[in-house]
C-alpha cells in the first residue's frame, strides 16, 4: 500500500512544500528514508516506530520506503516525525487517507506518542496558505504561532492518537480562532524607561533622533557614564510594531526556534546584544543549513554592540553590507539564502584602552599611539555608516544626587511617532520607511540646502574629512531633525546640529 502526506521544509525563512511518500510492501522488515534527509530525519525511523507501538497501533512488519520529495532538497529537523507517522498509518489502513491531500502536517513525536513543538511553523503556515492548503495539523504548543496566518485552518493536538481521531472523524473538531491583530494592539512595552536616565541631555536627544529616522548610533565615553543604560532604552521610544512588521519579526524568530512554548506574534521590537566574543557566523547567520544570526534577529529593532572596539575587526566588517542593503545573503555550495536585516545599530565604546581619555576626573594613561591603534579597529567604511556619533561625559556630582527624573519614554515616543509619520507621508510612494533608508535621489528632492547651509556642510567635509557617504548621512540626520521640528525644508540650524554628531569619527 502507498500513501502521501504533505509537509514542508525551510530554505532560509521561506518554506518549500514536501511530499512524504510512504510505500509498505513485501520484503524483509525495515525502514528506508530517501530524499536527502539529515541525521535528525533519519533518526525519525526509530522515534516513529516506538511511538506507534506505544500509542497502541500495529507497526507493519514489512519493508517501508519513505521518500521525501523533491529529492534534491535537503530535509532537516524532527518536524517530519508526524507526517511520517500519519503516512505509515494511512498506508497500513489504520487511519483514513481521505483528508491527507488537504492538510499539511508538522511535528516531532516523542516515544510515547506525544507531540512536541518544532521551529519554523509560522513561515510554513504562511506558505501553506499561498499554496492552497486547507489547513495545518501541528502540535498544540505551536497553535498560537500558526494561527496568526489568516485564512488557514489550524488544528493543534497533544498526541498522535488525537491526530488519528481527527483524520477519522474531522467533523468533531473546529480550527483554532485567534485575533492576533487585537492582541498586538493591546500589548504594552514593559522594558526600561528613559526617565531613569539622569542628565545626558545631548545623548537623550541623539536617541530621539535615532529612533525617529532609524539612524545608527555610537556612544563613546568613560566607564560608568551611562552608555549602556542609554542604549537599552532605545526600544522604549521606537514606534510600536505594525502587524506586517510583527509578522516579519515573528517569522525570523520562528525559524530560529525562539517561539516554542510562547505567544503568537512578537509584539516588542527586538533588542539583541551579542557578546564581543561573538563570531562572524553567529552575527550574520550561517551553518550547513543556514539559520538567521543576531543581525537578522534584530530585524525591525535594535542591534546593540557593547564595547564595540573589543569585537574582532573582521567580525565588524560583516556588518557593512547588511547596514547598507538591509539584507544578508549566505551562500553555500547547494543554495543561497537571504535573511532580512533592517535594524538600527547602537554601539558603545570607551575613548581609549584605559577608558579615561578626555575624562574630567581621572587622567588617561594611554599614549597617542595606543589610542590610534585602539580606534584603528573600526574601519573608515564602518564608521561612515554610523550616522550619530556622541560623546557621553561623566555626570557631575550634583547631577547624580539632585537631578530630577527625566522625560518618560512614552512622551518621547509620541514625538518619534509624529516625526516618522511626516517622513512616511513624504516617502511612502518610494516604499521607504524612514529617513535613514533614503537614497541619493531622495536627498536631491527632500534635502535641498540654501547657500548658508551649503557652505556650512562644505566646511565640515573639509575639516572632518567626511566621505561622500558620511556627508549624505549628515543630510539624512538633518532631515530627521527637521521632521522632529515640524519643518518641511532644511535650515542652517538643522544641518549644524547634524554635523555635531560627526565629531568623534576618529577619537584619538
Amino acid at each position: 500500500m502507498q500513501a502521501r502526506v504533505w509537509s514542508a521544509s525551510l530554505v532560509g525563512i521561506d518554506a518549500v512544500k514536501v511530499g512524504v511518500e510512504i510505500d509498505v510492501s513485501g520484503g524483509l522488515p525495515g525502514i528506508v528514508v530517501v530524499g536527502l534527509p539529515d541525521p535528525a530525519v533519519q533518526e525519525s525511523r526509530e522515534r516513529v516506530k516506538a511511538a506507534l507501538k506505544n500509542a497502541g497501533y500495529a507497526f507493519p512488519l514489512r519493508k517501508i520506503v519513505i521518500n521525501l520529495a523533491p529529492a534534491d532538497l535537503r530535509k532537516e529537523g524532527p518536524s517530519f516525525d508526524l507526517p511520517i507517522s500519519v503516512g505509515i498509518l494511512a498506508a497500513s489502513e489504520q487511519v483514513s487517507a481521505q483528508l491527507l491531500g488537504d492538510y499539511l502536517f508538522l511535528g516531532e513525536v516523542s516515544l510515547n506518542g506525544d507531540l512536541r513543538p518544532v521551529a519554523g511553523v509560522l513561515p510554513i503556515a504562511a506558505a501553506a496558505r499561498h499554496l492552497g492548503i486547507a489547513g495545518l495539523v501541528i502540535p498544540e504548543s505551536n497553535v498560537r504561532e500558526a494561527a496568526v496566518v489568516e485564512g488557514l485552518a489550524v488544528y493543534g493536538f497533544k498526541t498522535l492518537s488525537a491526530v488519528t481521531e481527527f483524520l477519522n472523524k474531522p467533523e468533531r473538531y473546529q480550527p483554532v480562532q485567534l485575533d492576533s491583530r487585537q492582541e498586538l494592539q493591546q500589548s504594552q512595552f514593559t522594558g526600561p524607561d528613559l526617565q531613569d536616565v539622569k542628565g545626558q541631555a545631548h545623548a537623550r536627544r541623539a536617541l530621539e533622533i535615532a529612533a525617529t529616522g532609524g539612524h545608527n548610533l555610537i556612544f563613546a565615553g568613560a566607564p560608568g557614564s551611562g552608555k549602556t543604560m542609554l542604549a537599552r532604552r532605545l526600544p522604549g521610544i521606537l514606534p510600536p510594531l505594525g502587524f506586517a512588521e510583527a509578522l516579519e519579526v515573528t517569522q525570523i524568530h520562528s525559524v530560529a526556534g525562539l517561539l516554542k512554548e510562547r505567544g503568537s506574534l512578537v509584539s516588542d521590537r527586538p533588542f539583541r546584544s551579542p557578546h564581543h566574543s561573538a563570531s562572524g557566523p553567529s552575527l550574520v547567520g550561517g551553518g550547513s543549513f543556514p539559520r538567521p544570526g543576531e543581525i537578522s534577529l534584530a530585524h525591525r529593532g535594535v542591534l546593540f554592540l557593547d564595547e564595540l572596539t573589543e569585537f574582532k575587526r573582521d567580525v565588524l566588517e560583516f556588518l557593512r553590507q547588511p547596514l547598507e542593503d538591509g539584507w544578508v545573503t549566505i551562500a553555500r555550495s547547494r543554495q543561497s539564502v537571504k535573511f532580512p536585516a533592517q535594524f538600527t545599530l547602537v554601539a558603545s565604546t570607551n575613548p581609549c584602552p584605559c577608558g579615561y581619555y578626555g575624562d574630567s576626573v581621572q587622567t588617561c594613561t594611554c599614549s597617542p599611539r595606543q589610542r590610534e591603534q585602539y580606534w584603528a579597529k573600526l574601519s573608515g567604511p564602518l564608521m561612515d555608516r554610523i550616522d550619530l556619533q556622541v560623546a557621553v561625559n561623566r555626570l557631575k556630582p550634583e547631577e547624580i544626587t539632585r537631578q530630577p527624573q527625566g522625560e518618560t519614554s512614552e512622551s518621547v515616543r509620541q514625538r518619534v511617532i509624529s516625526g516618522r509619520e511626516r517622513a512616511w507621508h513624504r516617502l511612502k510612494a518610494e516604499s521607504v520607511v524612514c529617513n535613514a533608508a533614503m537614497q541619493s535621489r531622495h536627498l536631491r528632492q527632500w534635502c535641498k540646502l540654501d547657500d548658508a547651509s551649503q557652505s556650512l556642510l562644505e566646511g565640515a567635509i573639509r575639516q572632518l574629512g567626511l566621505s561622500a557617504r558620511a556627508s549624505d548621512r549628515v543630510l539624512k540626520v538633518a532631515r530627521t531633525i527637521a521632521d522632529l521640528a515640524g519643518d518641511d525644508t532644511l535650515k542652517t540650524h538643522h544641518v549644524a546640529e547634524a554635523i555635531q554628531y560627526r565629531t568623534i569619527d576618529r577619537m584619538q
